[in-house]
């Protein structure tokens, strides 16, 4: 009974780590400065995009604590620090809301 609690969550992480390139691609657009964002891409960002990046920054930190032992012999572990934690939390945490253009 436990194996099957887990399969909606793998299935959820892995439809998000799909679609998260996908839906920002398609929803940004070429803003100029003083250009607000749409409450369409606010509402989007905040209902969706957040919450996946949320789990990616999850997941990235979850794999990097796993792979610390090999990231630590290669020497690299500010890298794989910077791609797995830095850089998803923030795009989640850091952009103003709407603001999909820039990435």
């Amino acid at each position: 009974m436990y194996k099957m609690s887990k399969i909606p969550m793998i299935i959820f992480l892995i439809t998000g780590l799909v679609l998260i390139p996908f839906g920002s691609s398609a929803f940004a657009q070429k803003q100029d400065l003083f250009e607000e964002n749409s409450a369409e891409q606010m509402v989007f960002d905040f209902f969706l995009v957040r919450p996946l990046g949320i789990a990616v920054t999850a997941v990235g930190t979850a794999v990097f604590i796993v792979s610390l032992p090999f990231s630590a012999s290669g020497g690299n572990v500010k890298e794989a620090f910077c791609k797995m934690i830095a850089e998803p939390a923030q795009f989640t945490f850091a952009r103003p809301l709407g603001n999909l253009s820039d990435y």
